[in-house]
């Protein structure tokens, strides 16, 4: 079976710089709203469904959320929903943000 991989900052910021990436962020609207890596999609309940019928499975996929913890649950999640290529960013976008 398929795992997701745990990716850091620096090794985010150098592998996925090319765009091939889909970056997904499972936080909140409002925190969404208040700040995100540049292309992200804000997933949530309302949309996720829709995205995982509409996504091809071989996408290279980008997860994060506050502090790295529930873009792991999400990371395997997509793993189990068909999706081989997914990453959780360690540290989220708490991390990401102090880069």
């Amino acid at each position: 079976m398929v795992a997701f991989k745990k990716i850091d900052i620096q090794s985010a910021v150098s592998h996925f710089n090319k765009g091939d990436i889909l970056i997904l962020d499972i936080r909140d609207k409002d925190s969404f709203n208040s700040g995100h890596i540049n292309g992200a999609i804000n997933l949530l309940d309302d949309n996720i469904n829709d995205f995982i019928t509409e996504t091809k499975k071989d996408k290279r996929i980008l997860v994060y959320c506050y502090h790295g913890n529930s873009s792991q649950n999400a990371a395997n999640f997509l793993v189990k929903c068909g999706f081989n290529d997914v990453y959780s960013l360690d540290g989220g976008y708490e991390a990401w943000k102090i880069k």
